[in-house]
This record gives structure tokens, C-alpha cells and sequence, in this order.
């Protein structure tokens, strides 16, 4: 046995994106090694410069790569290791590894890992210390881990990272997970095309425990980034409940499915007297035919339901959208236009979130059905991603300018209600309707905002 990777540094884990928070992808897979008599460093490329020092010390470095834009860059990040460090072993793990294993096994990774991962890395790196050189491979490992409490030592400060916006000030906000993986199968989610219907809960402990460290840290308040907090309704509401006993001045949020607040309706008072800030949920779509489509599980009246539960129990519904689908119309765009203003949600919709087009990575289960096929062509492997069209010329032009209007709203900090009102009357011109306002963009008006998270992108 060579206990080369026990060294410190050795092993270098790195993360390049995770939706603005401080990655628990690279705080996770620390503590088990760690656990197992390792001293692995981290790198966040989200927040710091490349380290070539680093990558020129380690001997396996390990690319967390959650999702699609964490892919892109860990393509990136990996060219660059191998530059440095040439015998260096390379490992991608996260959702979308295991979905574009074969690219990335093309392009040199010495693994892929997916699902509950961790024990199947620290396994790796004791057969790489021992002089082993396993079998290329790529699998999901679903079975219940032992989680330790994530060790978050040596990650960049909290305040680098995505804030909760509220009443005029920025409260840095934590992130943590308290299950894995998803009971649903929605065909456009990566996560059920890895998990195929089952998830983990986390120890109620273990969770506590992060949030401790995280609110000694400076956080007051946490996002439960679960991919529905509500798969598991009883272990989320004895976690918030402890929460809110240990620190009633911290808030949070969680993700949901429509369906599930329905089904939990009950519930929601509970969590607005905990500190519940906001809900996300995945609306996808108001056509019932699109979210047919994509067998979301719920309908356009669900979703009004949805709301008014939220309402009464004073919690904010922040819906994320995928508007271009090839099956969406240019009326189901303006009709979710109109939903968002007639529903007083403008300030609740990030702008990016009218521009999200359906992505369909490798494994997508989307690919098993029949109705994709008419527009799909063919796999860009290096762009992670099947090519589709849409059957009406006029959406994708719309899709690519709607992009560059809300990107450059982004760069210049524009309202949410003025580039709201600007793509409509974009897509009115694209639709060939009479403007709604007249051609005239109406002045943002004075009011509250309702609290949001300072990172917008969900992708």
C-alpha cells in the first residue's frame, strides 16, 4: 500500500457551480474522506481562481458536476489539471457525470460516479492508494449512506455566496440537503433519470449539525436544496420545527411539487410559523398539454390551488418555468405572461426564468417517448445535450431574443417589472398582437419586494 493520497492535498476536490451556494458537493464528499483517514483540499471555481499549485500537487482531483452548467466548466476545469498534471487521476461525480459518463470517459476521466456516491469515492481512492488500477466504469449506487456532518473548513465564506433579499437588506443564507434524490419521475428531471423514483433522508441530526455550523458562520437563513423537501413530509416538518426552536430568527426556504402542496396542504401553516420564507416550485408550464408532456403531475387549476394555500398560510410561491418546449405555442407564452402580471407575481419570477428551454441530456427519459421524436435531433455530445427544434419558427426566434433581452436586463440590474413588461411587448411583436401597453413600458411602481434569493439561475 502506497498511502501517497493520504498526503495533504493529494486529493483535490473541485466544484465549479451550485446555484450560488456554498457547495455541499465538494462539503460531503470531504467529510468522508476525512472519515476515512484522508486530506483532501477543495477548490470552488465559482468564487476563487483556478489554483494551479493545487492541481499540480494532487494526485486525483474529483470534479463535482451537479449540473449542466457545473459540467460545462468542469470540462474546462479538467483540460486544465491535465495541462499541468498529466498523471493526474481525474473523477467527475454528480447528477450529470453519470448522464454524460461515456463523453466524459472519451474525453479522459479515469470514473464517473453518480447517486449516493460518496462511499463508492472514498472505495476509489483506497484502491487507487493501494496501487490498484480499477475498471473503467459508471453507475448509480442507490442504497442508504452513513452521512457525517459535511465538513465545511477551508470552503470560501458565506457571504461570496448567494444572500437572502429582504426589506432592503442582504442576510447570507446557507445551504443544506436534507434527503437525495426524488420519489417522482418528471421525463425532463435529470434527477429521476438517475434515482429512477427512489430517495434518502437525511439524519435529522446530521442536518441540525450542518445548519449549526452554518448559522455559526454567519447565516440567517438556509435553503433546503432537496429536490422536493415534501418527499418525505414528517421528517420536513420535525426538521423545521427544531430549526425554528434553536434559532427562531433564522428563515428558510424549500423546494416543492405543486402536487405536494396540495397533498400537504395542512401543513403550511406549520411552516410559516417556523420562518418558512418562500416555496419554489418547478410549474414548468400552464399548458396542460406541455405539462402532460412532461408528466409533471399537476395542472394549470393545480397550480391556482397551490397559490392560494401559500397565500392564506402568508408563505410566497417562486414558480421556475421551462417555457420553450416543442410543444409549447406562442399563445401558451403569453398566456403565462398574463398568469404571472393577473396573479401579482412579477416580483416573485426571476426575468431568466422566461427564458428556459428544455434541455435533454443523455439518459433523459424524455427520450423514451414517442413525443419527443418529431423534433429531436441529434446529440451534441460536447454540449451535454439532444438538439430539438421547435415546429413554429416563430418560438425559437423569440426564445433567442427574449435570452438576449433578459441577459442584458441582468447586467444592468434592470427591475423585474420593467423587463417583464418589455419581453411581453417583445412577444406580442413576435405574435403579431397589438402591444398590451401601447408600445410604452409603464414605470416600475413603488412597492414591497417579497423576500428572493440574490442568485437567479436554476440550471
Amino acid at each position: 500500500m502506497t498511502d501517497a493520497l493520504r498526503q495533504p492535498g493529494a486529493i483535490l476536490l473541485v466544484s465549479c457551480y451550485e446555484l450560488g451556494h456554498q457547495p455541499l458537493g465538494l462539503a460531503w464528499p470531504r467529510a468522508f474522506l476525512e472519515r476515512a483517514g484522508y486530506a483532501p483540499e477543495t477548490l470552488d471555481l465559482a468564487v476563487e481562481p483556478f489554483d494551479a499549485d493545487k492541481a499540480q500537487r494532487a494526485r486525483l482531483v474529483a470534479i463535482s458536476v451537479p449540473m449542466h452548467t457545473a459540467l460545462r466548466l468542469g470540462v474546462r476545469a479538467a483540460d486544465r489539471v491535465r495541462r499541468l498534471n498529466a498523471s493526474c487521476r481525474i473523477v467527475f461525480y454528480g447528477l450529470y457525470a453519470l448522464l454524460n459518463a461515456e463523453y466524459l470517459r472519451a474525453q479522459g476521466a479515469d470514473q464517473v460516479l453518480g447517486g449516493e456516491l460518496e462511499q463508492d469515492l472514498v472505495a476509489l481512492v483506497r484502491r487507487y492508494d493501494a496501487g490498484e488500477a480499477p475498471a473503467l466504469e459508471s453507475r448509480a449506487t442507490l442504497e442508504r449512506l452513513p452521512f457525517p456532518p459535511p465538513t465545511r473548513a477551508g470552503l470560501p465564506a458565506l457571504t461570496r455566496y448567494a444572500s437572502l433579499a429582504r426589506a432592503g437588506d442582504l442576510v447570507p443564507a446557507g445551504y443544506v440537503e436534507a434527503s437525495r434524490g426524488c420519489l417522482h419521475t418528471c421525463l425532463h428531471c435529470p434527477v429521476p433519470a438517475v434515482y429512477g423514483g427512489r430517495f434518502f433522508t437525511v439524519p435529522r441530526d446530521v442536518v441540525l449539525n450542518d445548519i449549526r455550523g452554518l448559522v455559526a458562520a454567519g447565516a440567517g437563513h438556509i435553503t433546503f436544496g432537496d429536490p422536493d423537501f415534501l418527499n418525505g413530509p414528517g421528517h420536513a416538518v420535525k426538521l423545521v420545527r427544531a430549526l425554528h426552536e434553536e434559532f427562531p430568527h433564522v428563515s428558510y426556504d424549500f423546494t416543492a411539487k405543486i402536487e405536494h402542496v396540495l397533498e400537504q396542504r395542512r401543513l403550511f401553516p406549520q411552516f410559516a410559523v417556523t420562518g418558512c420564507a418562500f416555496v419554489v416550485a418547478a410549474v414548468e408550464s400552464l399548458s396542460d398539454t406541455v405539462l402532460t408532456q412532461l408528466d409533471k403531475g399537476h395542472t394549470k387549476a393545480d397550480v391556482v390551488v397551490a397559490l392560494d394555500i401559500l397565500r392564506d398560510a402568508g408563505i410566497s410561491l417562486r414558480p421556475s418555468f421551462v417555457p420553450f418546449t416543442p410543444w409549447a405555442t406562442p399563445d401558451d407564452y403569453l398566456d403565462l405572461l398574463s398568469f404571472i402580471e393577473a396573479e401579482g407575481l412579477i416580483d416573485h419570477v426571476d426575468p431568466v426564468q422566461y427564458t428556459i428551454r428544455l434541455l435533454i441530456p443523455p439518459g433523459s427519459l424524455l427520450l423514451s417517448r414517442p413525443a419527443i421524436r418529431p423534433f429531436l435531433g441529434v446529440l451534441d455530445p460536447a454540449a451535454f445535450t439532444y438538439r430539438w427544434f421547435h415546429p413554429d419558427p416563430r418560438m425559437d426566434q423569440l426564445h433567442r431574443e427574449a435570452s438576449a433581452l433578459v441577459e442584458r436586463a441582468a447586467g444592468s440590474s434592470e427591475d423585474a417589472w420593467t423587463t417583464f413588461h418589455r419581453l411581453r411587448a417583445l412577444a406580442e411583436e413576435r405574435v403579431g398582437l397589438p402591444r398590451t401597453s401601447g408600445g410604452v413600458v409603464p414605470p416600475p411602481p413603488e412597492r414591497p419586494v417579497p423576500a428572493r434569493l440574490t442568485e437567479p439561475w436554476f440550471c
